[in-house]
């Protein structure tokens, strides 16, 4: 039987690294591919204490059936969550998600209509790309630098096409690494308010900093630009900080768009695991997170160093990138000086031989692919590890 599948299915493609990772059976070989967090990282016991006591507390709540919008004591610790990170929010104003990504899902069902235009940074996040093109956007992408988006150039996108959103990950972003100033994020507030612009702004990594804390969110930030607040909407997620597996993010944006949203999630999930967010939500009320943090990114940032000392000396003038100040990646481009590749996909097959993998550039841009570019992240390999798989990278030139 020939089945006729949904003709959205032709503007989308398997994720280029989920496709990688079948490569990554070879025994030995040294993964900077994913983009996943350190499970050594993970606080098992107070994760498994906060279970614990979502079922001796109330486990009618926590294994029930629960509101779409998200468990209430849940949302309470994330609305309390985000006023540490300098936002006044009520637990009113956010929705709780089967992780950040949902949250663009949802964004994607209650936004895009096919042939809106939307603009993306380039490079960005694939999932996003696979998931607003799954509903029929068109993409536009805006060039962005060492310190991301360019906002001169944004502006122009913005008036040119008139988008139905900006999509940007202004903090540490993936795969960029990138960190948006002050100044730019000004800049951005400015424009949503001059062009009535939506901006999403996508902050997985923001409490994944080295050493000074990044500039507050453009969320954060929106109380100083008056009429920006009701342009953002904010996704955030638990997944690099606590655990993947509980799958719990949050979306805070205006009442119209969460109503919206939560309807659309009524259809897809009922709501996120009860469970899930029970547990979520004792681990908040308990005090533990800034201490995870500080573990974090005490360990991240000892791997970064030892990943830009190793790139500086293994490759030498063949690579050129900006040192990360959080986050989970490097963000990397071939020069070719001294007759060396200029091709990351060339050099991901060579890397691959040498018992190293990383992820080509090219699938992060919505469109004018950059082949010189590259994606390493140092979040799952000690010092040593990284040392070695740097070595061996420079090997694979």
């Amino acid at each position: 039987m020939s089945l006729q599948f949904a003709t959205r299915l032709n503007n989308v493609e398997t994720s280029a690294i989920r496709e990688l990772f079948k490569l990554l059976g070879k025994p030995g070989i040294i993964s900077f591919a994913g983009g996943f967090p350190d499970p050594a990282m993970f606080d098992v016991k107070g994760i498994q204490e906060a279970s614990g006591k979502a079922l001796a507390e109330d486990p009618g709540a926590a294994l029930q059936y629960g509101a779409t919008e998200g468990f209430g004591p849940l949302r309470d610790q994330l609305a309390s969550f985000m006023g540490t990170k300098g936002v006044t929010l009520t637990a009113n104003e956010l929705i709780v998600t089967t992780g950040s990504q949902q949250a663009l899902d949802l964004l994607g069902k209650t936004m895009i209509s096919p042939g809106d235009k939307v603009i993306v940074e380039g490079p960005t996040f694939l999932a996003t790309i696979q998931c607003f093109r799954l509903y029929g956007a068109e993409l536009i992408s805006a060039p962005c630098d060492g310190h991301g988006v360019k906002t001169d150039e944004l502006e122009k996108l913005i008036a040119e096409h008139k988008p139905k959103f900006v999509y940007l990950i202004p903090t540490f972003g993936n795969p960029s690494g990138a960190l948006l100033s002050l100044e730019r994020r000004k800049k951005v507030l400015e424009m949503a308010v001059k062009y009535n612009t939506l901006i999403v702004e996508d902050d997985p990594y923001g409490d994944l900093y080295f050493n000074e804390p990044p500039p507050p969110s453009l969320l954060a930030l929106s109380s100083g630009v008056p009429g920006s607040r009701d342009l953002i909407a904010y996704c955030g997620s638990l997944s690099k900080v606590l655990s993947p597996g509980l799958r719990v993010g949050w979306m805070a944006a205006q009442p119209e768009l969460l109503a919206k949203a939560t309807m659309c999630k009524q259809f897809s999930d009922a709501h996120t695991s009860t469970f899930a967010q029970a547990t979520a939500a004792q681990y908040l009320k308990a005090g533990r997170m800034p201490a995870t943090l500080a573990n974090v990114r005490k360990t991240y940032a000892e791997r970064a160093k030892a990943m830009g000392e190793a790139l500086t000396r293994e490759l030498g003038e063949a690579v050129e990138f900006t040192q990360p100040q959080g986050g989970l990646f490097f963000w990397a481009r071939l020069t070719g000086k001294g007759g060396k590749l200029k091709d990351a996909g060339e050099f991901a097959k060579r890397a691959i031989e040498q018992g190293v993998a990383f992820v080509p550039g090219a699938p992060f841009y919505a469109a004018h692919p950059d082949v010189a570019t590259f994606r390493l992240s140092f979040a799952t390999a000690g010092v040593d590890k990284i040392l070695e798989g740097v070595g061996r990278l420079g090997k694979a030139l």
